[in-house]
């Protein structure tokens, strides 16, 4: 019952409201690692910055806004997206394959707190600089990959 009493509708709804954000914004990154096939991909990413983005919220909710515990909270968050990050890099022979995908999970995290705590701004150009660089620099990657498997076939 006590639970029900402190339901504050407009603080739902602005939390309701924020996770969406957060979650439609890490949406065409995971497209993108879902289209390359990556370990990760369209279910991973939104739920990453949806989670981040709600473990913000409820620590301004217990903590305050002022609190000097929230780079505790980022510190965690950091660290435990780091972790589920690690598990997306693969070792194959000399080679590390996923790191893509690892960095694409830091930076949706990122997104999520950033949209946790109400700056928009910061969470839309961590978006459009992840995907731009996923999409524009894959061509590139290819490229020297390529280039780099014909030096080792010469030698």
């Amino acid at each position: 019952m006590e639970l029900l009493r402190s339901w504050d509708t407009d603080a739902a709804l602005s939390h309701l409201v924020a996770l969406a954000v957060a979650y439609v914004l890490a949406l065409p990154i995971g497209w993108n690692r879902e289209r390359e096939e990556r370990s990760a991909g369209l279910r991973t990413f939104p739920l990453v910055a949806m989670a981040a983005c709600g473990f913000v919220i409820i620590a301004i909710r217990v903590l305050g806004p002022d609190s000097q515990q929230h780079s505790r909270i980022l510190e965690g968050l950091m660290t435990g997206i780091g972790f589920v990050g690690g598990g997306a890099i693969l070792k194959q022979g000399d080679r590390a394959k996923g790191t893509a995908t690892a960095a694409s999970l830091w930076a949706t995290g990122a997104i999520g707190a950033a949209v946790g705590y109400g700056q928009l701004d910061i969470a839309v150009i961590l978006t459009v600089v992840t995907v731009l660089t996923l999409v524009l620099l894959t061509p590139l990657h290819r490229a020297v990959q390529e280039r780099s498997a014909e030096d080792r076939d010469q030698v």
